[in-house]
């Protein structure tokens, strides 16, 4: 790796990532990580599928912004090898160690090229979800041979740890606006508690003094808020987003 790398400046950022106050400061934060991490491009996805037909995509973007535009127009992500790969595996990985499965991938090979990632370092950021949640770090530059040489074990072990802030960052955004949109009180999430522990209606109106219906009801009116057609559905959601 020829570009220079500044591990004690990217050891600095890391732990700022979780405080950040704005998606725009975490953006301006992985910005100078890149440049530490030696590399001239990145982007970070995190993909959460609520269930099987609903998939919710967040990104980062510290790289040319047409491939941002590139990628959501000629929708890359149903045919991108590297989010595939972190969907099975959790070991950081160079681009060029992984085999393209159909056309559709090699053409995304091509395209992902042509704007900085030539030669990339892929680190995925498991989650306690397994792959419900999926997130991944994507490390590029324009020099085919980037991530290569003496240091490449360092920037393999700092890009881990800097998928994993990324994937926090954004799971705690995506958890406050789902509070805020959802209008769910402390009542609710008390609901929803009890029901992933398994509990019926007539159970938790007993521990509630309550009459099982009036569970009932109000599970009802909780759903409503989250768009789920069941309260198992409901207890999903809230544990997918952290809110369990």
């Amino acid at each position: 790796m020829p570009a220079m790398v500044d591990n004690a400046r990217v050891l600095q950022i890391l732990p700022l990532i979780p405080d950040a106050r704005s998606t725009g400061e975490v953006i301006s934060l992985f910005r100078e990580a890149v440049v530490g991490l030696g590399a001239d491009a990145g982007v970070f996805l995190s993909c959460l599928r609520d269930d099987a037909t609903r998939t919710s995509f967040r990104s980062l973007w510290a790289c040319d912004p047409s491939w941002a535009a590139d990628y959501a127009f000629h929708r890359r992500y149903e045919h991108d090898p590297w989010l595939r790969y972190a969907s099975g595996d959790a070991e950081p990985m160079r681009s060029k160690q992984l085999i393209c499965s159909s056309p559709e991938e090699i053409a995304f090979i091509r395209a992902a090229a042509e704007h900085g990632f030539a030669s990339a370092l892929i680190a995925p950021a498991p989650s306690s979800v397994g792959l419900s949640r999926v997130g991944v770090l994507y490390l590029g530059s324009a020099d085919p041979e980037r991530f290569e040489g003496e240091k490449y074990p360092q920037v393999r072990v700092l890009a881990r740890s800097l998928s994993m802030e990324l994937h926090h960052a954004i799971a705690k955004s995506m958890r406050e606006e789902l509070l805020q949109g959802s209008s769910l009180t402390e009542a609710d999430l008390h609901l929803l508690r009890c029901e992933a522990a398994g509990n019926s209606s007539k159970v938790i109106g007993a521990a509630m003094n309550l009459e099982a219906k009036t569970i009932d009801s109000r599970f009802q009116r909780l759903n409503a808020k989250l768009g789920a057609p069941d309260r198992r559905s409901a207890a999903r959601i809230a544990h997918l987003y952290g809110l369990l």
